[in-house]
């Protein structure tokens, strides 16, 4: 047994002792901080998909963003599809969960049908707005892609080990 494990219990032993605050902020201090946003793939009965071309970046991706604060993943989906799109959205089944830990991001992706409305953009965000084949898809961002993996997994009941 080396010194540094008797020294790292005794390190435990005090954080088990602070109150929950404390150790949330412990956590907080020492952790790597990453950014969570939620991601829409919104799917027709025909199987088509509903994606976007931003504005500042290059390939097509799903419509999304960044959780605001106490907002739920689901919630977010909904929210910046309707503000990126114009339509309301539902989500459907259980999310899969993608963390690039490069730029230090974590994305819920939720499959979701179409409830309401005509997409198109309606944010400085969104070039453009199409159905695409499932099987025609167009160049994709790197997050998407990594999207489109994760609920295959799902699907499939897959998981990376």
């Amino acid at each position: 047994m080396s010194a540094g494990s008797g020294f790292h219990r005794v390190l435990l032993r005090v954080y088990g002792r602070l109150p929950e605050r404390a150790r949330v902020g412990v956590v907080h201090l020492v952790a790597p901080s990453h950014s969570v946003g939620a991601l829409a793939l919104v799917e027709r009965a025909d199987g088509a998909r509903l994606l976007v071309r931003q504005t500042y970046t290059t390939g097509w991706g799903m419509p999304g963003g960044l959780l605001a604060r106490g907002e739920y993943p689901a919630q977010t989906a909904v929210r910046e599809t309707r503000e990126e799109l114009g339509i309301v959205i539902e989500v459907v089944g259980e999310p899969a969960v993608v963390v690039d830990p490069g730029p230090r991001r974590v994305d819920v992706v939720f499959r979701a049908r179409l409830v309401r409305g005509e997409p198109r953009p309606t944010s400085d965000e969104i070039a453009e707005v199409r159905w695409f084949a499932a099987d025609d898809l167009p160049p994709m961002q790197s997050g998407a892609v990594s999207a489109f993996a994760a609920m295959q997994r799902l699907r499939h009941g897959a998981f990376d080990h």
